[in-house]
């Protein structure tokens, strides 16, 4: 099923006349959360995903350009230890050791979605970049081209779609776990469901979990759909 079509099934079971269903459905009377405070959890949870997962993508694209060239293929185990040490860590953990440093709020869970996006894009990029012909580059070498050319011209536009899963991958992964900002102070779509664990109330769970669900299947709809645009181009 398409990302876009299942972001707007769950959009629907999130909105309060869906979870108005479900909750007859499950026999309960607490009322849903209202689609206003709903609506504003979703733009700033999209906020903090992109605060966090934007430098994941930037650092994790710069380091496996440098870790795939002559000087910087030394430095390649390194990387690879530091973006699984920062996968291994469970987010909930991460956020909690981030809040000394970054007080509650938004920014330790930036810093947690940061930590978490990195290994996805760093290792597709090292993947794309590896799986380009030698003979493609060879040729761009043989007709003169400086290497910034050829990585720009040749070794780029070939590796993007094996960098492009990466990237898809890192930013479902940033918005499904920016939901446990809200136990950090953070407000996301995490809030429901916190609401909803700490009052009992399922139906303010999965409204939090199907909203959560729907940003993440939009935003990887909205990422193929301008990729694909430009792949026309």
């Amino acid at each position: 099923m398409p990302p876009l079509l299942l972001a707007l099934l769950l959009a629907l079971l999130a909105a309060p006349a869906g979870a108005r269903l479900l909750s007859q459905a499950l026999g309960a009377t607490a009322e849903p959360f209202p689609a206003d405070r709903l609506i504003g959890l979703a733009v700033t949870h999209a906020g903090l995903s992109l605060a966090g997962v934007l430098p994941a993508a930037l650092l994790g694209i710069g380091l496996g350009i440098a870790v795939t060239r002559g000087a910087g293929q030394g430095l390649r185990p390194a990387a690879d230890a530091l973006a699984a040490a920062a996968q291994a860590v469970p987010p909930v953990v991460v956020v909690a050791l981030a809040v000394p440093a970054f007080g509650f709020g938004l920014w330790p869970t930036a810093f947690a979605l940061l930590l978490y996006g990195l290994m996805p894009v760093l290792r597709a990029t090292v993947a794309g970049l590896e799986s380009v012909p030698p003979d493609a580059r060879a040729a761009a070498i043989a007709i003169g081209l400086p290497p910034a050319r050829v990585l720009a011209e040749v070794e780029w536009p070939l590796a993007w779609p094996v960098v492009l899963d990466g990237l898809r991958v890192a930013l479902v992964l940033g918005i499904a776990t920016a939901a446990v900002g809200a136990l950090a102070g953070a407000t996301t779509l995490g809030t429901p469901i916190v609401l909803g664990l700490q009052n009992q109330n399922q139906v303010l769970v999965v409204q939090g979990a199907a909203a959560t669900a729907a940003l993440a299947f939009a935003a990887e709809g909205l990422l193929l759909a301008v990729a694909g645009r430009r792949a026309a181009a």
